[in-house]
């Protein structure tokens, strides 16, 4: 009897584990289609262009700020990752307190600027 309530536990666990991986799936697939890249681009342009350079027909950003074409070739770095960073403060960027939609939008922008 023991060992079957081990084996229900078990079971009931890795159950636990492979719907929460489902979910996770589900929910981060949803968030790459919602991205909308150009509206990324409306909020680079507004947001983050006295910085970086956030488009081919921009002049010029600040020398402290890599283009958003570097950003974008850099090896390993998905649409995600940049999303996740963008919702993170971190100086000597100022924390722009982006919701998650607009940092997926921003960052599937980032990332077409390859």
């Amino acid at each position: 009897m023991k060992r079957l309530i081990a084996a229900l536990a078990a079971f009931s666990v890795l159950a636990a584990f492979s719907v929460a991986a489902v979910l996770a799936e589900v929910v981060l697939a949803d968030t790459a289609v919602a991205a909308d890249a150009y509206q990324g681009g409306v909020l680079a342009k507004r947001w983050c262009a006295t910085c970086h350079v956030v488009s081919a027909d921009q002049a010029r950003g600040s020398t402290q700020a890599p283009p958003f074409s570097e950003i974008a070739k850099k090896p390993g770095l998905s649409a995600a990752s940049i999303a996740l960073f963008l919702l993170r403060p971190h100086p000597p960027m100022p924390d722009m307190n982006l919701s998650r939609n607009e940092a997926a939008d921003l960052a599937a922008y980032i990332e077409s600027q390859k």
